[in-house]
């Protein structure tokens, strides 16, 4: 079978894999992987090494590097089943990787890497020793962002610290410049904080009652994107649904997931179970697309516990991204004209992880007047990847300009996608341009459409949310 493989760009690997100026563990780990669910060596087996996933792999894009492509990985993962010590070089392979299961969408021998790199990433969680700075950093965004009582603390001083006009500020004097790399990425991924809005526990249908559905609020969508939650239960209520908010619930586990810190994601999708089979609802509506993404495959994350393993496939059967449940009900709210020209951005974990991407296209195209344009190079991630845009910041960026380029291209007069991540990854990379674009969630749009909101009122607001009050300047490259 012929090889697909694209031009890596000039001089870019010479900054793959190990990271320029980067101070690693120096540590080397025999074997690598110890027996506690180490890659299958079937699933390793069924890559052929076609080359397929090259075209769509973002960190091969930047680099050319085969240690950075998916093949590449697995060829790693099957080493280090042979013998082969988890060292700094194999460790940073693997943490380069952004888990945008891209290549999962493009590999015609059905490659389970989604499953592979799951695997690999507990095992260098457990194993690898990292470097200090690297696990106080990684120990501090753990500390918070699953916990929304926590970022709610936070709330208060940084919605003041935009609000006071503090952030441009240090902006314009060039301080946020002087930020360590990981810090400086926070600085400008700082979502703008607007006034809270907080899901009723139960949102009574418009209308009679179609069904009765669980909602979850998550954690870093509760607090800082709350107007996406406010408008997921006002459409779900304008579809006839009963909408239930438990109070008790919390993080869904898909960042511990996501960063290989099994037992702690187990213990959130355990919790997540309990709440809402509490709840007695009929189905699990997830508005953020890795959420959604984790949250489906509790089955496989809770396999080894007796008293959860059939409870969680259960659960995961229930749950549905609100593009794919709203795509399953027979519309009952008139959508009113919003005359837009919206340019759609595929999450990765819904359009790959998922395999969701006409739903929320369709959900948009009924509404009248708004036209839909599609981005170049859709299947490739912007870079946001969970906390991949914290912890790998220089590689964000560059995936974020090159996605920021091709919204510009559009000529959108809006981007919408399904992600919060998303959203500010492309926000901060638009604006290292000297450029801004209103941005939304596609529930946003569908609560505007519904409620009759002039399209000049949407874009005005959500171009307030998204720039904040005054013109922000980039923070450095």
């Amino acid at each position: 079978m012929a090889e697909h493989s694209p031009e890596p760009e000039p001089g870019q690997a010479a900054r793959a894999t190990m990271g320029v100026g980067r101070q690693e563990s120096g540590a080397s780990v025999l074997p690598a992987f110890d027996g506690h669910h180490p890659p299958d060596k079937e699933l390793i087996d069924d890559c052929v090494h076609c080359g397929f996933c090259l075209p769509t792999c973002p960190t091969y894009l930047l680099w050319g590097e085969e240690m950075d492509s998916p093949r590449g990985r697995i060829y790693l993962m099957d080493v280090g089943l042979a013998g082969e010590p988890l060292n700094d070089e194999m460790a940073r392979h693997f943490d380069q990787c952004l888990g945008c299961m891209a290549c999962v969408t493009a590999c015609p021998s059905g490659v389970q890497y989604d499953k592979l790199i799951e695997a690999t990433r507990q095992q260098v969680e457990r194993r690898y020793p990292r470097s200090r700075r690297d696990r106080a950093f990684r120990a501090l965004v753990f500390e918070f962002f699953p916990y929304p009582r926590r970022l709610r603390l936070l709330r208060g001083p940084l919605r003041l610290y935009q609000r006071a006009g503090l952030r441009t500020l240090v902006e314009r004097a060039g301080l946020a410049r002087r930020l360590p790399g990981r810090l400086g990425s926070m600085q400008t991924l700082l979502p703008d904080l607007g006034p809270m809005e907080k899901v009723p526990e139960v949102t009574p249908p418009a209308g009679p009652r179609r069904g009765r559905v669980g909602m979850l609020v998550g954690c870093v969508q509760s607090v800082f994107f709350p107007q996406v939650n406010a408008a997921t239960a006002r459409v779900l209520a304008a579809e006839g649904c009963e909408v239930v908010a438990p109070p008790a619930q919390g993080c869904c586990g898909a960042l511990s997931v996501h960063a290989g810190r099994e037992a702690e994601a187990q213990r959130f999708a355990r919790r997540t179970i309990d709440v809402f089979e509490a709840a007695g609802v009929d189905t699990v509506v997830v508005n953020a697309a890795g959420c959604g993404s984790s949250m489906k495959e509790y089955g496989h994350l809770l396999r080894d516990d007796p008293g959860y393993a059939e409870r969680a496939r259960r659960f995961s059967d229930r749950v549905r991204d609100v593009s794919e449940f709203l795509s399953e009900l027979e519309p009952a709210a008139e959508r009113h004209p919003l005359p837009v020209k919206a340019a759609y951005h595929d999450a990765c974990h819904l359009a790959h992880a998922q395999g969701i991407r006409k739903p929320p296209r369709d959900g948009l195209r009924a509404v009248p007047g708004l036209e839909l344009r599609e981005i170049d190079e859709a299947e490739i991630c912007c870079g946001s990847a969970g906390i991949y845009n914290l912890v790998e910041p220089q590689p964000a960026r560059e995936l974020g300009a090159r996605k920021a380029a091709n919204v510009l291209a559009t000529g959108a007069d809006l981007l919408v996608t399904s992600n919060p991540g998303c959203l500010l990854q492309i926000r901060a990379s638009l604006e290292r341009r000297g450029e801004q674009l209103p941005m939304a969630h596609v529930v946003e749009v569908l609560d505007a459409s519904i409620r009759g909101e002039p399209a000049g009122s949407l874009l005005a607001r959500v171009a307030g949310r998204n720039a904040g009050n005054e013109r922000r300047h980039t923070t450095g490259s």
